[in-house]
């Protein structure tokens, strides 16, 4: 038998209002779009490509301001965002899709809800934005005047050179500092390098936190939304965003499901891939018998 080939199609290009948007498109079956977070891209969904491709059409975009896509001086508010969501599933004739939204990712997808409530079938939020003020201190610092003065020494290519020699010395001795979801903020966090991208990523950052946290909430608009079928997934270690933001949601959303990784972070999906497939696998099979599992928080 010969074996699958299991390689990435290239990313294909979408013109909007004369800036390139960079996305996956790839397998067959109901539509699934995956939003990445702040400073992230495709990549922070590597294994989820792979698994779930073989069963739906996976849309993944880099979003204006991230990966490959452009980064253009401009609107980086979390409903210019979803409005791009808009435009890349109308550009495919997809007229409705399940959401999987990580960190800003999520955000977005709740406010494409409000927004364009036909696109949204289901919602699965990944250590979501938009349930809760608390935020990663850091992340509030960088809303701080200066502070793109300072993104470009801490993101220095020198400095990080130098940590990630010491993480791979220290990995090959046996002594690992970095998780899955602590090696992917840290490879997003170079992307800072960047000026466009900095640009972008403060742009964005300023759009939805302050010096005292998250400035924007999804949980008041739910109430518009009763039927709406969701899972929350986080993991208990998360240092950016406090998995107690689930309890926020718990009864704004009577049909959601509720999921801890006991050990993973700000990237759950990237920490357990295979309990992630697992429980999204379970939660479709759900959604699409009409059942529902409401405030499930699973053993890890």
């Amino acid at each position: 038998m010969a074996a699958l080939d299991t390689a990435q199609p290239d990313m294909q290009t979408l013109s909007l209002h004369g800036n390139e948007l960079k996305y996956l498109d790839i397998g067959h079956g109901p539509a699934v779009i995956l939003i990445h977070g702040l400073l992230g891209s495709h990549h922070n969904w590597e294994p989820q490509i792979d698994t779930l491709s073989q069963r739906y059409r996976v849309i993944v975009p880099d979003l204006f301001g991230h990966g490959e896509s452009d980064k253009p001086a401009g609107d980086y508010s979390i409903s210019s965002h979803a409005a791009t969501v808009r435009d890349l599933l109308h550009s495919l004739d997809i007229t409705s899709a399940t959401f999987v939204g990580h960190s800003l990712g999520g955000g977005i997808a709740m406010q494409t809800l409000y927004l364009f409530p036909e696109l949204v079938e289901r919602m699965v939020l990944i250590a979501s934005g938009g349930l809760g003020p608390k935020v990663s201190p850091l992340l509030r610092a960088a809303t701080l005047p200066g502070s793109e003065f300072v993104l470009p020494l801490m993101a220095n290519r020198t400095v990080r050179g130098l940590t990630d020699l010491a993480i791979d010395r220290l990995d090959k001795l046996g002594l690992p500092l970095m998780s899955a979801s602590s090696s992917e903020a840290w490879r997003s966090f170079g992307s800072v390098q960047d000026a466009g991208t900095r640009r972008a990523f403060l742009a964005t950052a300023r759009s939805v936190i302050s010096f005292r946290g998250q400035t924007i909430s999804a949980t008041p608009h739910f109430a518009n939304f009763p039927n709406i079928q969701a899972m929350l997934v986080w993991g208990a270690r998360d240092s950016i965003i406090p998995n107690s933001h689930t309890e926020n949601a718990r009864a704004e959303l009577p049909h959601g499901r509720v999921e801890i990784f006991e050990r993973a972070g700000h990237f759950p999906h990237l920490d357990n891939p295979d309990r992630f497939d697992r429980i999204f696998t379970e939660f479709m099979r759900d959604c699409e018998a009409g059942a529902s599992r409401p405030h499930l928080v699973a053993e890890a």
